[in-house]
């Protein structure tokens, strides 16, 4: 297979993984909306899709796959995280007039935006199925030369996403400038995130991930 094929492949991969409804990226779009660090959001989430995506080349991704307990913890903090965001989002939708179109210089400071960001990005286990597990598998089965372009297909698929789901949230904003509409956007992704941590839950209940 040749280093073209190989990119191709793990941008494919990786653009059909990663679009998607999902905790993450209803947080980059909310960001973006409020054109709130977006700069550092995006940088932040697609730094971590090449770092998770690599170690699962590498391997990792096998290891973690042996223990069950890690995946059931992560699984348990994601839940949790999720259900308190989500709570957070539907108050917030429950006060259409403290809610903004624009974050100008940003109500919250970068700090904890990006310990946000972290939160979404690495207390969600099925980021780990997704990028360590299922994209480090497929990598693996490429020749150790192409692994590395296998990589930088995925990750530039990974990149060019968040950027379009950052950046170009702000062409929205003018329909999101009335306090009505950021009321429904903010409860259906409260919504969002509740459903995706009841989902989270009934795997607790129900078994393995």
């Amino acid at each position: 297979m040749t280093d073209t094929s190989a990119f191709a492949s793990g941008f494919a991969l990786s653009a059909a993984l990663i679009v998607a409804i999902g905790a993450q990226n209803a947080f980059v779009l909310r960001q973006g909306l409020r054109c709130e660090h977006v700069g550092p959001v995006v940088a932040f989430c697609a730094a971590s899709d090449l770092l998770l995506m690599s170690a699962g080349v590498a391997g990792v991704g096998a290891v973690l796959a042996q223990v069950p307990a890690l995946l059931l913890a992560l699984t348990l903090g994601g839940a949790l995280f999720l259900a308190s965001y989500g709570m957070l989002a539907l108050r917030r939708a429950a006060r259409p007039a403290a809610l903004q179109a624009a974050g100008g210089n940003g109500t919250a400071s970068l700090r904890s935006v990006l310990a946000r960001t972290a939160g979404f990005t690495f207390l969600n286990p099925h980021v780990y199925l997704d990028t360590l597990l299922l994209v480090g598998s497929v990598g693996a089965g490429f020749v150790a030369t192409e692994r590395p372009v296998f990589v930088a297909g995925a990750a530039v698929a990974s990149a060019l996403w968040f950027v379009s789901l950052g950046y170009g949230a702000r062409l929205a904003a003018p329909l999101l400038a009335r306090p009505q509409a950021w009321r429904v956007l903010e409860g259906v992704i409260g919504l969002i995130m509740l459903g995706l941590a009841a989902g989270l839950a009934g795997r607790l209940l129900g078994g393995p991930l």
